[in-house]
């Protein structure tokens, strides 16, 4: 009898100490869920909301589309202009950019063996990137690739709006937490014109 009141007294012992130590375990991985929670919580607060980047265009029109540009209400692009580019949500996959253009000089035709200059008014425009890829080069350094449809509001001489699709890609470096340097390009279908822009910017 004593022997198996002994057998019933070990076995309850070894359950109760299955079940601390189960019991312990359930709330390690409480707390480590928790502390998870909390550190994705905190990142998220500080992601960062916009990227202000401040840099240069040239803009390139093909030579068939001058004389329409100088027969359509001499519809005005800079040729050479500081590019002013402001994008949110910049660590996420879709992002919106919104840019403005100020030109630093004025805009040229060549006709007839004459240099004849008109002045080059600024444009602004807005829309959609998206993140293609991103690959890391250090542990301070990251590369991505950006690329998407925007919308530029192009002034003319008339001071009439004309509305121009556009598609503009851009390779940015990312060094550190916040500094930023890009080198893309950008086509705009409505006056088949190819842009360049670059510039660097910073990341809040």
């Amino acid at each position: 009898m004593n022997k198996t009141q002994l057998s019933v007294t070990q076995v309850l012992f070894c359950l109760l100490l299955v079940f601390r130590v189960l019991l312990d375990d359930a709330n390690a991985q409480t707390n480590d869920s928790l502390k998870q929670k909390h550190t994705k919580s905190d990142t998220i607060e500080h992601l960062p909301h916009f990227e202000i980047s401040f840099g240069q265009s040239l803009l390139f029109i093909s030579d068939g589309q001058l004389n329409s540009i100088q027969n359509q209400a001499s519809v005005i692009v800079p040729t050479n202009a500081f590019l002013f580019f402001i994008e949110f949500r910049p660590e996420k996959t879709v992002k919106i950019p919104v840019f403005l253009n100020l030109p630093t000089e004025s805009k040229q035709y060549l006709i007839n063996g004459q240099l004849i200059n008109k002045r080059a008014s600024p444009t602004f425009g807005a829309g959609l990137e998206f993140n293609v890829f991103k690959k890391t080069i250090d542990t301070r350094s990251t590369l991505n690739f950006e690329i998407g449809p925007l919308a530029s509001f192009i002034f003319n001489t008339k001071n009439d709006i004309r509305v121009v699709p556009i598609v503009a890609g851009r390779f940015r470096l990312k060094r550190g937490e916040n500094f930023v340097m890009y080198a893309g390009c950008s086509y705009s279908f409505g006056i088949n014109a190819l842009g360049l822009l670059y510039g660097t910017g910073t990341i809040f």
